[in-house]
């Protein structure tokens, strides 16, 4: 009996050494963007990413209302990676716009990808321009997120505040809900291409979309730096068969700054080093370039993302 309870003593010892010598896994929340967005689907793509390339974590991507919220859960430590536009994110770190205390605790990963503004109504509509667009109810995207950022400074470069029309405050899906019901007049949308909620709007119902003149965007500008001219390509949807010329913002991949340069550094070389991966979640991760990487990024590159990057010439 003795000698039993002396096994069962020192089995227990070693079940206790082992575990404590065992690595501790650290869980990484990924703040994405709403179903089905591009965020939403490339930010899951990356912490797959992150679990298949990088030791002892445990990385899931959480659904939220994108850019803004996603950079005050870096600074409350309530993510740790996210993806936001670039306006957004210096608006963050310089306490201005929305935000009315500065977000340090976020730095830069990489510049990713153009994300457009995509004004569209229904095929039949009497609306031509964004200036036609006083009076009518327009859906400028969910509150204060980077799509509603867009849309307010969007009207204001043609003379338009929230004051001249009724502005209703709709995620993707419910933007493009409110046209196919005919409950809005027309829908602000920012993101990368092509768009899930309006590529399915598309394919069952008839739609336009408004061109963002270069002269506005050029204009919009010399006070906000972040937007430059871009076109959607013609058939990125169903009955848009000519190129529109529209604006653009760039999104970024940004993390915590408090996180340390080994961690940062084996998350920016799981997405870089298999960019071909990411690139086939999404046509927008097909433009993710090395590049690129520095290319409209307003804030400092953690020193991790920076070494990696170093190390390729970047």
């Amino acid at each position: 009996m003795k000698k039993l309870l002396v096994l069962l003593a020192l089995f227990a010892l070693a079940t206790v050494s082992l575990t404590a010598c065992q690595p501790k896994v650290q869980f990484i929340t990924v703040a994405t963007g709403g179903t089905g967005g591009p965020y939403n689907i490339i930010g899951a793509n990356i912490a797959d990413l992150f679990n298949q390339n990088i030791k002892n974590i445990q990385a899931s991507a959480s659904v939220t209302n994108a850019s803004n919220v996603n950079v005050g859960l870096l600074q409350e430590k309530k993510a740790d990676v996210a993806l936001a536009m670039n306006d957004v994110v210096y608006y963050a770190y310089t306490a201005t716009e929305m935000f009315t205390a500065k977000h340090e605790n976020v730095a830069g990963i990489a510049a990713l990808y153009p994300n457009y503004v995509q004004v569209f109504v229904r095929a039949d509509s009497q609306i031509q321009s964004i200036a036609d667009l006083k009076g009518k109810r327009v859906g400028v995207g969910a509150a204060n997120s980077g799509s509603e950022v867009s849309a307010r400074q969007i009207l204001g470069a043609y003379g338009l505040t929230y004051n001249d029309l009724r502005a209703d405050y709709l995620s993707y899906a419910e933007s493009a809900e409110g046209i196919k019901n005919g409950t809005v007049d027309a829908a602000f949308l920012t993101s990368g291409l092509p768009n899930s909620s309006l590529m399915e709007l598309a394919t069952t119902n008839n739609i336009r979309f408004l061109p963002i003149e270069a002269d506005k965007i050029n204009e919009l500008a010399k006070q906000y730096p972040f937007y430059f001219p871009i076109e959607i390509a013609a058939n990125t949807y169903r009955g848009q068969d000519a190129p529109l010329a529209t604006a653009a913002v760039t999104t970024l991949l940004v993390v915590r700054k408090d996180l340390s340069q080994d961690m940062v550094y084996n998350m920016t070389k799981a997405i870089f080093d298999n960019l071909a991966k990411l690139g086939n979640a999404h046509s927008a991760a097909k433009l993710i370039s090395l590049d690129k990487v520095r290319s409209g990024m307003p804030i400092p590159l953690h020193p991790g993302a920076d070494k990696y990057f170093k190390e390729k010439g970047k």
